[in-house]
């Protein structure tokens, strides 16, 4: 839970000023740093990111009556203005798991003894 919250609330506030991508830093040093499985290394960032990016998404498109999402939608042909909002969240939340996992098992490559022969 620790995990999510912290991706969730660095994600949001670092993205105001940073580029899309800094969640794969996040996510990287967040799972590194606290991860305790490499379940929750991946799914965390994964749920973060995803409702993140969704809450944003709709927070941005509903008072414009969804008009660029359902243009965009067009040029991707998928018909609808919704299955953008799923696909956004899914890539996102796609780059932070992989992210946060890599980080996980960085940190147990590091922390990992070789035994003396």
């Amino acid at each position: 839970m620790i995990v999510f919250l912290i991706i969730l609330v660095a994600s949001f506030l670092l993205q105001i000023v940073l580029p899309w991508w800094i969640i794969v830093v996040i996510s990287f040093v967040t799972c590194g740093l606290v991860g305790k499985t490499g379940k929750i290394a991946l799914w965390a960032p994964f749920l973060a990111i995803a409702l993140l990016w969704t809450g944003v998404a709709l927070f941005k498109s509903i008072p414009n009556q969804h008009l660029l999402a359902s243009r965009v939608a067009e040029m991707l042909s998928v018909k609808t203005w919704w299955m953008v909002l799923f696909l956004t969240a899914l890539l996102g939340g796609f780059v932070a798991g992989v992210s946060g996992f890599c980080g996980y098992q960085f940190r147990k490559a590091i922390l990992h003894k070789k035994p003396n022969s």
